[in-house]
């Protein structure tokens, strides 16, 4: 019963880590000298945006020893109300530069997944020298992809993150944000739970390191393909159902496991890499999420592809790594009768918790 219990304890509480954590995407476009349009993409999660719209207000600066003062984040924006946080708005928003107009009002449009809001600014004296921030972002797990693309064709490409939130913005230093896409792809794979039980699955079936690489490779080079015809837009997958049948490829595998433990052995111990060739088409969907629903143009879109998925194979060999190493670790201790079928008990309960879950979602 305690055992059963810690498992149903970690489920709750690695609800919020089951899903990819999806990137926001702001970008400015030049249309004429100094005016600007503004596309600013944020993720959602259950219908309640990660980075909501911008909660319009002005720079006052409040003494702090004022008790009357109104509640304010740190960089100074109104805390949002209690109405406001039910609406979805959260203290995340962009920082335009301070001599901003705007031209057009702000359209609003939520899709499966995301929110995106577009409006038009001019910017008199350039963006030179302004520092593009996102207000809260060091609360999130959410990186922000930049893009402002000059008139003169130049175009600037930047990832803000968490723990670095901010770049002072200079036309001169153009180029693309390859670093950025990769670390975006390892911390889809490290913060995707999903993904990395399905392949610690692998690891806890498979037998000897021969049999490992030809799986883990299958594995890498399916997900590769459908990740890139995804992302580049020659197949069209709704993302629900995705979520949904990736978690059960997970349950699937755990299944397995059990199968092999009373020497029933199934087609993922007989063909290891067989199944993981199959369901990597299938995962590749859930990693090209990351991606697609940032929204980059077209001539970004190979560059991303690239790095972003040398990140999750990057992150993946040393999840792999790491597992067994552990593995290895754990055969020299003694340990109850019972240890060996914990871990696909626990796999599997994780993942059919996500099934409902999602396939509830899609209704």
């Amino acid at each position: 019963m305690r055992r059963w219990l810690a498992i149903f304890l970690l489920i709750f509480a690695l609800r919020g880590h089951a899903h990819e954590v999806r990137p926001a995407y702001l970008e400015l476009t030049e249309r004429a000298p100094g005016e600007f349009d503004v596309l600013w993409k944020v993720p959602a999660l259950g219908g309640t945006p990660l980075a909501g719209e911008e909660i319009p207000h002005e720079q006052a600066v409040v003494a702090p020893a004022d008790p009357n003062a109104p509640k304010t984040m740190p960089c100074g924006c109104p805390a949002p109300t209690a109405a406001q946080l039910s609406r979805g708005v959260t203290p995340i928003h962009p920082s335009l530069p301070k001599d901003a107009v705007i031209v057009a009002p702000p359209r609003v449009e939520r899709i499966f997944g995301a929110e995106i809001k577009r409006w038009t600014i001019q910017v008199p004296r350039g963006l030179d020298g302004w520092e593009v921030t996102v207000h809260g972002l060091q609360a999130t797990m959410v990186d922000v992809l930049v893009r402002v693309a000059l008139a003169d064709g130049r175009v600037v490409s930047r990832v803000l993150r968490p723990d670095a939130p901010s770049f002072v913005f200079e036309k001169n230093t153009a180029g693309p944000a390859a670093a950025g896409y990769c670390r975006l792809g390892l911390a889809h794979i490290l913060f995707g739970i999903d993904h990395l039980l399905f392949v610690l699955a692998l690891v806890l079936i498979v037998r000897g390191v021969g049999a490992l690489v030809k799986t883990i490779t299958a594995f890498t080079m399916a997900h590769s393909i459908t990740l890139g015809l995804a992302t580049l837009g020659y197949v069209h997958v709704p993302a629900a159902p995705v979520e949904a049948t990736v978690a059960l490829s997970i349950v699937f595998v755990a299944s397995e496991i059990l199968r092999s433990r009373r020497g029933q052995p199934g087609l993922t111990e007989r063909a290891p890499w067989l199944v993981a060739g199959m369901f990597g088409l299938l995962h590749g969907f859930g990693f090209a999420g990351a991606l697609s629903q940032v929204g980059l143009p077209a001539h970004d879109i190979p560059l991303a592809l690239l790095f972003f998925n040398i990140g999750v194979e990057v992150g993946q060999l040393a999840f792999v790594v790491v597992a067994l190493g552990a593995i290895g670790a754990l055969r020299s201790v003694r340990l109850p009768q019972w240890a060996p079928v914990l871990p696909p008990y626990a796999i599997g309960s994780f993942a059919m918790f996500w099934v409902i879950e999602r396939t509830i979602a899609i209704w």
